[in-house]
């Protein structure tokens, strides 16, 4: 994890992960920053996925209440499960394949204008279980959009050492901006893991704790009409599909 080597870059980040702003615990308050100082907005939780209420035909509820409801999209035999665990259900999807006929599926929710960011901040997340034999190339966990074409926002778990890392791209500010984790989640057990996009900041948390940062250019905006992809990006050969089991799934604004 980064060592941020002075207190003005520590205040910076700690804004930033807390939504908070003002002068170390303890330092003197000006009296004119009392009135002038911006109020704190939480952010809106625009879509959320805890997999423990479906409804006919297997579709997922939006339990943000914004109707964002996933409906499966497959191929070649593949299904979404819903699998217990000890705080409800989670979705568990495809096993590590190989060859060209492997299963494939996605949960996906129509385009949306709550679920484009444009160039505001954005935080998204879910909470996963992947074991090292089913780690492999890049796994999609969240993504709305492309790199290759449009814009993009996503949540992975890349290559055989198995570390998640955040996406942004757009197709006017050129290139991927990528922030990796520093630590592998493939030991079986759950870990929640959050990207938080604010400014210039692209941040990677691992069960609560900051493991990668990047920047990013500030004009960088996300905004397409591709469907929220949840466990790959389609159903296509090429889907980047998921091999583990997600839990509360969650994208907020602000």
């Amino acid at each position: 994890m980064k060592t941020w080597g002075n207190t003005a870059a520590t205040l910076s980040i700690a804004a930033l992960l807390f939504g908070i702003a003002g002068p170390a615990p303890g330092a003197a308050t000006p009296a004119h920053a009392i009135s002038t100082a911006a109020p704190v907005v939480a952010p809106v939780v625009v879509a959320r996925y805890t997999f423990d209420t479906t409804t006919t035909g297997s579709t997922v509820v939006d339990d943000s209440g914004r109707g964002h409801t996933l409906t499966p999209s497959t191929a070649r035999g593949g299904k979404v499960r819903l699998a217990e665990r000890a705080s409800g259900r989670a979705a568990a999807f495809p096993a590590k394949c190989s060859g060209k006929k492997c299963p494939h599926a996605v949960l996906q929710a129509p385009d949306a204008p709550d679920l484009n960011p444009g160039t505001g901040p954005v935080r998204f997340g879910a909470t996963i279980r992947l074991r090292q034999h089913r780690a492999g190339s890049g796994q999609n966990i969240v993504q709305k959009g492309y790199s290759a074409s449009g814009s993009q926002y996503k949540l992975q778990v890349d290559g055989a050492a198995g570390r998640p890392s955040c996406v942004v791209a757009d197709n006017v500010v050129r290139g991927i901006h990528v922030a990796r984790s520093d630590v592998a989640v493939t030991d079986g057990a759950w870990h929640r893991l959050e990207c938080r996009r604010a400014g210039t900041a692209l941040i990677l948390l691992v069960d609560d704790v900051v493991h990668a940062t990047a920047t990013i250019p500030a004009t960088l905006s996300v905004t397409n009409t591709v469907p929220l992809s949840i466990g790959g990006k389609g159903d296509g050969a090429d889907n980047d599909q998921f091999h583990g089991s997600l839990d509360d799934v969650w994208i907020a604004l602000g």
